[in-house]
């Protein structure tokens, strides 16, 4: 199954369907702007714009089901990962990730794509899903990797061609 089938809302509050991302690389991951690993963010974004071009996009799902370190409202979210970190790569709502509250979409990433020891469950913020170009989840990183340590993997996935 693919993630192009899964409905989301954008940080401005309209419904978006992930099919609108066919045939991309996508990394999504989810954020919070005042944990420890916001200053990824800076990274997320040289990612969105060294290979937007190629076909790729950063795609962030704010959430604070870790620690409370993310904002009550979305227009606060927008206005600090604009402000504080130059983020122009698309944003949504802020949901769950985990649980039973948790979206669907993360259900299917962390179900696709598990982590250390098999792990369903997202263990904090800034953990990647790395997803190919057919809306097929690749793999998972956790929130200690960096987004320049996945430039690899991203260079790899944008030279295969869709399928879809």
């Amino acid at each position: 199954m693919s993630i192009y089938s899964y409905d989301v809302k954008t940080i401005r509050g309209e419904q978006q369907t992930l099919a609108d991302y066919a045939g991309q690389v996508l990394l999504i991951v989810n954020t919070a702007t005042k944990c420890g690993f916001a200053p990824q963010f800076k990274g997320l974004q040289q990612l969105h714009d060294e290979f937007g071009p190629q076909g790729f996009a950063v795609l962030g799902f704010p959430c604070d089901q870790f620690a409370n370190q993310e904002a009550e409202h979305n227009e606060e979210i927008a206005q600090v990962c604009e402000l504080n970190f130059g983020v122009s790569f698309p944003l949504f709502s802020k949901i769950n990730v985990n649980g039973a509250d948790a979206h669907p979409l993360f259900k299917h990433l962390s179900s696709e794509a598990r982590g250390v020891l098999g792990t369903k469950s997202i263990k904090w913020n800034f953990t990647k899903f790395l997803v190919d170009r057919d809306g097929r989840v690749v793999k998972r990183f956790g929130p200690n990797e960096t987004p320049d340590k996945i430039v690899g993997d991203i260079k790899r996935l944008l030279a295969v061609p869709t399928r879809v």
